[in-house]
């Protein structure tokens, strides 16, 4: 139940941080968004490690290197949140992530990559992702 309250969070989290960051834009620029975005972020991270920070980053060294790039995985997520929504408007723009993110989990789920277990993605959860793109196509539709 926990996870699902933290889904929860994240992705309403998520909705405005993008509509957040696509007005500052508008603003004060698309990368300086993005650069106030990951500044605040990293003081708000040091922060908390302070307070409760509980690893050690001497195990860097052992973590897969590609595993390191969630940084720029990062500066790539704000840019291109800011241009869909820009684009698209919030509600089409995040539910095509929505899509996205959706696809490429199950992807990860049904082959295993990245060290996550092996989850099967059958015709049901198929027939889920293409309801959700349906929808997408009937919301956008301009009668």
């Amino acid at each position: 139940m926990l996870g699902v309250i933290f889904s929860i969070i994240a992705g309403i989290a998520m909705s405005f941080q993008g509509v957040f960051n696509t007005r500052l834009g508008e603003k004060i620029g698309i990368w300086e968004t993005n650069v106030f975005v990951q500044g605040t972020g990293l003081i708000v991270t040091l922060i908390a490690l302070l307070i409760s920070g509980s690893g050690s980053f001497k195990n860097l060294r052992e973590a897969n290197k590609l595993y390191l790039t969630g940084g720029i995985l990062g500066v790539i997520i704000i840019y291109t949140v800011m241009m869909g929504i820009k684009s698209l408007g919030p509600t089409c723009s995040i539910a095509t992530i929505l899509v996205a993110q959706l696809t490429a989990a199950a992807i990860i789920d049904a082959f295993g990559l990245f060290d996550s277990t092996q989850i099967k993605f059958g015709l049901t959860k198929i027939i889920g992702v293409g309801v959700m793109i349906i929808g997408i196509i009937i919301f956008k539709w301009k009668c």
